[in-house]
């Protein structure tokens, strides 16, 4: 029999990655690796810093329960404090002797005869672990637009993703592709530093005023010595998150009338700060609230009404050496080109982030090609044993990462602390309960707004090639949490080589 080098390997030093990591130690798995492609901790938050990055849901909300952060600066934090917490988070709960950075898995491979998993890593050996927990997250890989010659530009190019902080913008004629949560919060930030602006939008968003502000140093003396109080607005955060996702979206069909109602909030935030008409319209989404991700600013709208910027709705035929032409013929030269065009999400190389080939020798993918993208509680696949996920298919049911991690975390421990219990070392979810749990999340469905309401014309990245919504489990967040504590552990087979 081939010897482990660990017992349980995790890919991915982000959040979710460190998120499971602590919880395992904490309940006595320690002989565990977390296998890092970068050279430091926090994932998307390492990698993206474009100008005006923020968390788009309240701070107090975004942390680890267990680690409440109270020097948040504003109620939505900037993103390199994000990172910052995220570095802290390592540091205080000892993870770093745990991570090992520069190491990118490229493929893993289930070895029946030794129930373990084989990770092969670029330039390395292969390493061997008994548990494989899959926590790269689902924006990890930047994704250019389709849009012929864009290989032939000349000038600067950028994803705002992988944002080049050694390029000046300074007197440039910049344009945007993109409309989404990015380009909200980047758009604004650059506007005052360009000589012009082009902002290609082919889907408008969503868009709900802010309401943010600076945290003062007395309040965070009072987060500091009274956990109590940040503990209660984190609550009162997670209730707001309740009534729009667990109510408005999940419940569309029965309760139509939240989301019309936040329409006509949006809807008068756009009046009241575009005055053109024409404008406007352009501005207008034609699909209902959450069938793509909105956003929230009180400074994108504004910026339309410059003289150096302009909205552009016609679609882009081709980007050439200086200049991107749209449709209608019309040729716009620019100096750099921002793609701020999200990432490659629920689809084949992107969930997983690496081949992952199970039992007889199937890749997790090319499956999910065939079979539709799917796992038990988002977690778990039959004929992958000992793999678990974070953030798999089905298994959102919070607009904060840091709910679904404390889930998913929770869903692990069980099946690994009733493999310790029972002397077992293969651990796999049956495939009569991976399929009633798929057939649950497609009844479930058809209430949300995804399906209840007017999504034709979104082009939201919520929905994938088979017309399916893995992203999203159509749960609440506390009907989730429920469950990860308490699904029967006969979902699973747990047996001993």
């Amino acid at each position: 029999m081939t010897a482990i080098d660990f017992e349980i390997g995790i890919l991915g030093a982000g959040f979710s990655g460190m998120g499971a990591a602590i919880e395992l130690r904490k309940r006595g798995f320690r002989d565990l690796a977390l296998l890092e492609r970068a050279d430091e901790v926090g994932g998307t938050w390492r990698d993206n810093t474009y100008p005006g990055l923020c968390v788009d849901i309240p701070s107090p909300k975004y942390s680890y329960r267990f680690e409440p952060n109270p020097d948040w600066s504003r109620l939505y934090a900037p993103g390199a404090e994000l990172q910052a917490y995220a570095v802290h988070c390592a540091d205080k709960y000892g993870l770093r002797p745990r991570i090992r950075f520069g190491h990118r898995v490229e493929r893993c491979v289930y070895e029946e005869a030794d129930t373990c998993w084989r990770l092969e890593i670029a330039g390395r050996d292969p390493l061997r672990c008994r548990y494989l927990v899959s926590a790269t997250g689902i924006f990890a890989d930047p994704k250019l637009p389709e849009i012929p010659g864009i290989e032939s530009f000349e000038g600067k190019l950028i994803h705002a993703a992988r944002w080049d902080a050694g390029h000046d913008l300074g007197g440039e004629r910049v344009a945007v592709v993109g409309t989404g949560a990015t380009a909200v919060q980047l758009v604004p930030a650059i506007v005052d530093h360009v000589a012009r602006l082009d902002v290609y939008q082919r889907t408008p968003i969503w868009l709900l005023p802010k309401v943010d502000g600076e945290i003062s140093e007395r309040w965070k003396r009072i987060f500091r010595r009274v956990p109590l109080v940040q503990r209660a607005l984190r609550g009162v955060a997670s209730a707001n998150n309740t009534l729009l996702f667990g109510i408005g979206l999940l419940h569309y069909k029965q309760v139509p009338g939240l989301f019309r109602w936040i329409e006509r909030q949006c809807l008068r935030h756009l009046h009241e700060q575009i005055e053109d008409p024409v404008l406007r319209e352009k501005l207008t989404p034609d699909y209902s609230f959450f069938c793509k991700r909105p956003g929230i600013s009180n400074d994108y709208y504004p910026v339309f009404n410059r003289d150096e910027v302009e909205l552009v709705t016609d679609p882009i035929r081709e980007i050439t050496e200086h200049a991107v032409v749209t449709e209608d013929g019309k040729r716009r030269e620019i100096d750099t080109l921002i793609c701020a065009t999200g990432y490659a999400v629920a689809e084949r190389g992107a969930m997983p982030s690496c081949p992952v080939y199970g039992r007889d020798g199937v890749e997790l993918g090319e499956l999910w090609a065939r079979t539709r993208y799917r796992a038990f509680h988002g977690v778990s696949v039959p004929g992958y044993p000992n793999f678990f996920m974070m953030f798999g298919p089905y298994g959102t049911t919070s607009p904060s990462w840091f709910d679904v991690i404390e889930t998913q975390s929770t869903h692990l421990l069980r099946c690994l602390e009733a493999a310790r219990r029972r002397g077992a070392t293969r651990v796999e979810v049956k495939e009569e309960s991976y399929e009633a749990d798929f057939a649950a999340m497609l009844r479930l469905r058809e209430s949300s707004v995804l399906f209840a309401g007017n999504c034709a014309s979104a082009r939201s990245y919520y929905f994938d090639e088979h017309g399916d919504t893995p992203l999203l489990r159509p749960v609440s967040w506390a009907r989730s949490r429920l469950a990860s504590r308490w699904f029967r552990l006969d979902h699973y087979d747990f047996s001993r080589a």
